[in-house]
């Protein structure tokens, strides 16, 4: 009834890339977020329909460009090559890329909306204090939107653990490099190893109950703390 040697390996490789995922889309998606909550430019939509398509795209699509673009013919694959890089397709790094570009909107909705909801009476009142805008970023914004971020962070860690088809079209099936959970559990089903994929299956079951019940709770005491 344990798990397998493989199926821990997987479950490793997984919170590594989920863990890598979330801190890149932290640092590339809040700001973002920002501007495209603030801007008045007329890329703003454009850029923001981008930044929104893998949550309508089939995975697969996504991961076919992808793996076009990062493959050795590829512009993103040749310029790796150039600097000695090898290609992205089937690695670690690959599959992180691929990770960032999937769950990017689950990282910049839940922030975007936040910031927002801000208005501009805080930003104003930052200005008048003569607050500089790097300031007023991380001490004001950033504080007043932590619902947003909390949910962004937990959504995007949550959605790349649980994540199939992008991963296997850039990452492949490769043990101990790009065989993920959800590859593992295909695996198993494909070996008719019901009882491995079903011991899997249940742990991602149980897994995706407790983030969603977490944001429940998370987002009811938030609500009970602005009423007060």
């Amino acid at each position: 009834m344990l798990l397998t040697p493989s199926d821990l390996q997987a479950i490793g490789l997984t919170l590594q890339v989920a863990s890598l995922t979330t801190l890149i889309l932290l640092v590339v998606g809040v700001p973002l977020a920002w501007w495209l909550a603030r801007s008045t430019s007329a890329w703003s939509r454009p850029i923001g329909a981008l930044v929104s398509m893998p949550l309508v795209l089939p995975p697969s699509v996504l991961g076919f460009y992808l793996l076009v673009l990062m493959g050795p013919h590829g512009p993103v694959g040749q310029w790796t090559q150039a600097l000695g890089l090898g290609v992205l397709t089937f690695s670690f790094p690959g599959l992180v890329i691929a990770s960032v570009f999937y769950s990017l909107p689950f990282m910049v909705q839940p922030v975007q909306n936040a910031m927002q909801s801000l208005g501009n009476r805080p930003l104003e009142a930052a200005a008048s204090l003569r607050a500089s805008p790097l300031d007023t970023f991380l001490n004001v914004v950033l504080p007043l939107c932590k619902p947003g971020l909390v949910t962004g962070i937990i959504m995007s860690f949550a959605h790349t653990v649980g994540e199939f088809g992008v991963v296997l079209m850039v990452g492949g099936n490769i043990p101990g490099v790009t065989r993920v959970i959800s590859v593992q559990i295909f695996d198993h089903v494909e070996a008719l190893e019901y009882s491995d994929a079903h011991r899997l299956a249940a742990i991602m079951l149980g897994f995706s109950f407790i983030v969603l019940l977490t944001l429940q709770f998370y987002n009811r005491r938030q609500r009970v703390r602005h009423a007060v």
